[in-house]
């Protein structure tokens, strides 16, 4: 069985969910359309076709989203958890399932550092192997206090760009959450993904956020036949 995570807080009611998000699944703007454009009277903005909105590196756009929250220890432990049914690789750095459901924790910009990385199972940005078919349950912790970070499975080799989101789509239907914003009073933002490991292959799972896969937020994930 499953070593029970740590308990979670849902945000307070009276959050105010921002005008301007855009950026989640389920979405009707496309990421891949985003065009940075400049603003001398305020922050960078992005054009998604339909309009100016914030850009997406700016952590306090989306501080107050909806969404569970953790504490900083919280967050520590959950980078560290390795999930039941996992094998861990550390002379590799990789972790493996060979189950049919699988969850993991993944914390960007982990307690402790380093900064600008994901921490899952206990290392940095494991390379994660699964099964073709297999369920994925990805919980996605953003524990840096000021930046803006996301998680993105796509196409290996994307992630080499400065702005992975405008160089390919999501690798499976549901593989991406976009952006997670500051940490609030009520502690940092978690949001899950879950999708389906359909197609065997080498892909990679990287933060969107412009720069932050040459900063070293990237990891590799197979699908194995």
């Amino acid at each position: 069985m499953l070593t029970q995570a740590p308990s979670r807080t849902s945000p307070s009611s009276s959050i105010v969910r921002p005008s301007h998000r855009v950026f989640d699944d389920g979405e009707a703007v496309d990421p891949t359309r985003l065009v940075l454009q400049s603003n001398r009277s305020g922050p960078s903005q992005v054009n998604d076709g339909v309009g100016r909105r914030p850009w997406p590196g700016d952590g306090a756009t989306f501080a107050d989203e909806p969404g569970l929250r953790v504490s900083v220890s919280e967050a520590a432990s959950l980078g560290n958890h390795v999930p039941a049914g996992a094998t861990v690789d550390r002379f590799t750095n990789t972790v493996t399932f060979t189950g049919s459901n699988i969850h993991l924790d993944v914390v960007a910009s982990p307690p402790g550092g380093p900064d600008e990385t994901f921490r899952a199972a206990g290392m940095v940005n494991p390379t994660i192997v699964v099964a073709q078919g297999a369920q994925q349950t990805l919980t996605i912790v953003n524990a840096d206090s000021d930046t803006a970070h996301g998680l993105v499975v796509g196409t290996k080799g994307a992630a080499d760009t400065y702005m992975p989101m405008m160089t390919a789509r999501p690798a499976f239907n549901g593989s991406s959450l976009w952006f997670l914003g500051d940490p609030t009073s009520a502690g940092m933002h978690e949001r899950t993904v879950t999708f389906t490991a359909s197609t065997s292959g080498s892909y990679s799972y990287d933060c969107p956020v412009p720069g932050h896969t040459q900063k070293g937020m990237v990891g590799s994930f197979v699908v194995s036949a």
